[in-house]
């Protein structure tokens, strides 16, 4: 089991958080502390880099619905980019790769 790992980072058009490991039920609250921390302006974009998300289950998908929750209520976008295959499959089978923004590389995340 990998332990989940937020970074955050600045870029040009909003903060940037690396997302590793495991987003699991054990997990979500974390990152779910960490996007209800963070100070967004009206347009700007929060990106969660998933690039070394190893797994991510129900709740870790309720989070990333959180964090979107928190970026529209502050007036900013939200964008997941570099998302695993696995994660991906199951966004697209519940729909939510037509709520989210999904960036297929990583130059999204690597912009600052």
């Amino acid at each position: 089991m990998s332990r989940l790992t937020i970074t955050t980072q600045d870029a040009a058009t909003g903060p940037v958080l690396g997302v590793s490991g495991e987003l699991d039920y054990a997990s979500a609250p974390g990152l779910r502390d960490v996007v209800g921390r963070l100070a967004l302006s009206p347009g700007q974009r929060l990106v969660l880099d998933l690039r070394a998300m190893e797994f991510c289950d129900s709740s870790g998908i309720t989070a990333l619905i959180a964090a979107r929750a928190h970026a529209l209520d502050a007036g900013a976008d939200i964008a997941l980019a570099a998302v695993p295959p696995h994660t991906l499959r199951v966004l697209r089978l519940v729909g939510l790769d037509q709520v989210f923004t999904i960036e297929t590389g990583a130059e999204t995340a690597d912009q600052s």
